[in-house]
C-alpha cells in the first residue's frame, strides 16, 4: 500500500510546518524548477530532487524494501530539441531498467500523460519538461496536477525551459543554474559531480533560501549561499564559509577549479574582492 506521503493545505500553511528546506525532507506534491533551455541544468536537478526524495521517504508497514515501480519521464518534442532526451546509460543503476520514456507532440499532450502518470501507483516519480509558457500550462491545469499528486501520493517534478514564473500552484518552486564543480580528489583535471546553484523563491512549508546543491556518492548535498559581508565588519566566520561574492556571482574558494583567464574582466568595475579582515585588495 502507498501512503499518503503529502500534506494538505491547511497543514503547510501551519506555522509549525514553516522549516528550512533541506535533503531529505520527503518530496512535495508538485515542484517546478525553472531553467535555461542552453544547458541541462534544469533535467540533472530534477532528477536529484526526486530521487533524493525516493530515496528518503518514509516505508509503509509490510512494504517491500525495495522500491520496483516504474518512473515517468515526460517531455514535449520542443524540449528534446533543447536538451535531448534522457541517456538510459547514465542514469542510476536503480532507475535505469525501470524509466518509462513519453514524448509528446502537443503541451496538452504532455500534461494528459503527467497527469495520468501520478494517478497510477505502480509509479515512483514523475518528471516532466515543458519549454517556455504555454497557454495550456494555466493556473487550472496546474491545480489539476497538483491535486492529482497529492490525492494519489505520487510526486511530481515540472522542469520549465525557458518559462516566466507565472502563477502556479506548485507547493515548491525553484529556479535552477549550473554551478561549479568541485574538484576530483585523486585526478584534478577530471570532471567534477554535478553542481547547481538552486533558489527556492516560492514554498507553502518552507521559507525561501539559495543554496548549492551537489551531489556525494549519491547523496544529495546542500549548503546555503552566505551573503558578502560589509566592509570593516568582522569576515573571519566568512572566509571559511567556502563562498566569496564577486561583483553579482559567487564563485566557491575552497576547492573550486580556478576561473578562466577572463573571468574577472567580463565584470569589468564590478569586481571587488575582499581579505579576510574585510579590506579590499582588488577592484
Amino acid at each position: 500500500m502507498i501512503p499518503d506521503a503529502f500534506d494538505t493545505a491547511a497543514a503547510l500553511a501551519s506555522p509549525s510546518q514553516a522549516e528550512r528546506w533541506r535533503p531529505g525532507l520527503g518530496a512535495a506534491a508538485q515542484s517546478e524548477i525553472f531553467a535555461s533551455g542552453r544547458e541541462g541544468s534544469g533535467a540533472g536537478a530534477a532528477l536529484a530532487f526526486a530521487l533524493d526524495a525516493w530515496r528518503c521517504r518514509p516505508r509503509a508497514e509490510g512494504e517491500e524494501a525495495e522500491d520496483r515501480r516504474a518512473v515517468v519521464w515526460v517531455q514535449t518534442r520542443a524540449a528534446v530539441k533543447r536538451g535531448g532526451r534522457p541517456f538510459r546509460a547514465g542514469l542510476p543503476q536503480e532507475i535505469r531498467h525501470r524509466l518509462i520514456h513519453v514524448l509528446a507532440e502537443k503541451d496538452e499532450d504532455a500534461l494528459f500523460a503527467l497527469e495520468e502518470a501520478v494517478r497510477c501507483r505502480d509509479i515512483a516519480f514523475v518528471i516532466g519538461e515543458i519549454v517556455g509558457s504555454p497557454r495550456a500550462l494555466d493556473f487550472t491545469a496546474s491545480r489539476r496536477l497538483t491535486l492529482a499528486a497529492e490525492r494519489h501520493g505520487i510526486p511530481l517534478t515540472l522542469v520549465r525551459l525557458d518559462g516566466t514564473r507565472d502563477l502556479s500552484s506548485a507547493r515548491q518552486r525553484w529556479a535552477v543554474q549550473a554551478a561549479p564543480s568541485a574538484r576530483p580528489r585523486w585526478n584534478r583535471q577530471a570532471p567534477g559531480v554535478p553542481a547547481w546553484q538552486a533558489e527556492l523563491f516560492r514554498a507553502r512549508s518552507h521559507p525561501p533560501g539559495t543554496w548549492r546543491l551537489s551531489e556525494d556518492a549519491g547523496t544529495l548535498v546542500a549548503e546555503r549561499e552566505t551573503p558578502l559581508p560589509v566592509l570593516g565588519e568582522d569576515t573571519k566566520a566568512w572566509s571559511h564559509s567556502g563562498l566569496a561574492e564577486v561583483g553579482e556571482g559567487r564563485v566557491a574558494v575552497s576547492n573550486a577549479a580556478p576561473p578562466s583567464p577572463g573571468f574577472a574582466s567580463s565584470f569589468e568595475a564590478s569586481v571587488a574582492i575582499l581579505s579576510p579582515n574585510g579590506e579590499r585588495v582588488l577592484g
